[in-house]
């Protein structure tokens, strides 16, 4: 049967590589799904703390784990060329022996675009941008050779080789709760993720759905994920097994598929592996 629940782990690359290691081995033996990185040039919340680079990070995580499948929630697109986005999730694909989820977002860290110097367009724009990357990375790795030419990026009789190691191409996702990045995650993405309130992710299915019936998609395409982001949304999966079982209930309720949590404190390791062990299990194919 196949899962009707996923479940995984964000866990930012802000502490010594060796602990980022042991802690994704740790989540990888205890039977989650995914981890995610981060994608900043500074931490949002203490930009003057230490931080690794995303896709170099995920890379060494790569050849370093074995099934648990990994990704960045999410690649900023004001950062790079969504060609070297393609390089890099082939070369990250083939480390991991298909293991990569090719996470993308439209930018949102204003701050560190102006301490680096990075051009910061305006919401609408940022929106289209992604559009247009997402669309060019789909290209490039579905094709041996790909022409485009767009509004922002023109690329003319482009190589994409080696090819990745997953067909079609490794699942995309698309995040953020706006409206039109919602909209675009339904129409161009194999995810949609979002870090909302049970309420809100709901209202972002009914918005996914209605996207799908427009363009004629099944809708069952989309993963919805959520990522419980502990600090803005005041929830502590890890507190206790009865936590964790009311926090998945409601928003398994509100339509996710997929969960995306905070790692446990130090303290609430042994709880986490009994949740690991035992809930999880017990939580993944309830309707």
């Amino acid at each position: 049967m196949t899962p009707t629940l996923r479940f995984g782990i964000l866990r930012n690359f802000a502490i010594p590589f060796d602990q980022i290691v042991e802690q994704v081995l740790t989540y990888e033996a205890a039977g989650f799904d995914s981890v995610w990185g981060i994608d900043h040039l500074t931490r949002p919340t203490d930009p003057e703390a230490p931080l690794f680079e995303a896709w170099t990070g995920l890379a060494g995580l790569a050849a370093l784990t074995s099934r648990i499948r990994l990704g960045i929630l999410v690649t900023s697109n004001t950062f790079r060329h969504p060609a070297l986005v393609a390089k890099a999730a082939t070369t990250v694909d083939h480390i991991s022996r298909g293991r990569l989820e090719i996470g993308i977002g439209a930018g949102g860290f204003e701050q560190e675009h102006h301490t680096f110097d990075i051009p910061y367009p305006p919401p609408g724009e940022r929106v289209d941008r992604l559009a247009e990357a997402v669309t060019i990375i789909d290209l490039l790795l579905r094709n041996d050779v790909t022409t485009y030419a767009g509004r922002f990026w023109t690329i003319e009789n482009g190589p994409c080789r080696p090819q990745p190691v997953q067909t079609p191409r490794p699942p995309i996702t698309i995040a953020g709760s706006g409206p039109k990045i919602v909209r675009l995650a339904a129409t161009l993405a194999d995810r949609w993720n979002g870090y909302s309130t049970p309420e809100e992710t709901a209202a972002n299915n009914h918005l996914i759905d209605q996207r799908c019936a427009s363009i004629r998609r099944d809708p069952r395409k989309v993963t919805r994920s959520v990522y419980l982001r502990s600090a803005s949304l005041g929830l502590d999966p890890w507190k206790s097994e009865g936590a964790f079982r009311d926090i998945v209930a409601r928003y398994r309720d509100a339509g996710a598929d997929e969960l995306i949590f905070d790692p446990p404190a130090p303290e609430q390791m042994a709880t986490m592996r009994e949740i690991a062990a035992t809930t999880i299990p017990a939580l993944r194919h309830i309707a």
